[in-house]
């Protein structure tokens, strides 16, 4: 699972990146910050976030380890990129045989309203954290084309560019 999954988050997140990079060249920094699909979903920034913690809240809850505390105070795309590359670092860190050992441990996650959900280490992955994760990612995305920032299909998937061949002729 480890290599089904931490290059897929890796991926994702470098993909980010570069739709921060983008919008920038088009589009006021600091409206797309706040900018968000409807008025009780989640501003660009805190998507983003989110998107963070469920990659490195899986590497975490599947190694016992630790995932590195990132507070939440992301106001600039500069601070939005260096996230999503602490995030790629520690997931590059987690020791495969590691997080694929977790699999079969109970996972618990319990909300501040008391409540929770309990999984095994592999619903949960596949369950909860990779959905969470692409949820937010694709929230992103959308924030940032809704706004008018000129992104395509292409850019969601661009961590395929070195699988690219000319087209036939």
């Amino acid at each position: 699972m480890h290599s089904a999954t931490v290059p897929a988050f890796v991926a994702m997140l470098t993909s980010i990146k570069t739709w921060l990079d983008k919008a920038a060249a088009q589009q006021d920094e600091a409206a797309l910050i706040e900018a968000r699909l409807a008025p009780d979903m989640f501003p660009l920034a805190r998507q983003i976030q989110i998107a963070s913690d469920a990659a490195k809240g899986a590497g975490a809850r599947l190694t016992g380890v630790e995932a590195p505390a990132m507070p939440d105070t992301e106001t600039t795309f500069a601070q939005l990129k260096q996230r999503c590359d602490s995030t790629i670092a520690y997931l590059q860190s987690i020791d495969p045989a590691a997080y694929d050992a977790g699999l079969g441990k109970e996972v618990v996650i319990t909300f501040p309203n008391g409540a929770g959900l309990r999984f095994d280490g592999e619903t949960f992955l596949t369950g909860f954290a990779l959905p969470n994760f692409y949820f937010h990612a694709s929230m992103t995305y959308a924030i940032l084309r809704a706004q008018g920032v000129d992104l395509g299909k292409q850019d969601f998937l661009g961590h395929l560019a070195p699988f690219m061949f000319p087209p036939p002729t």
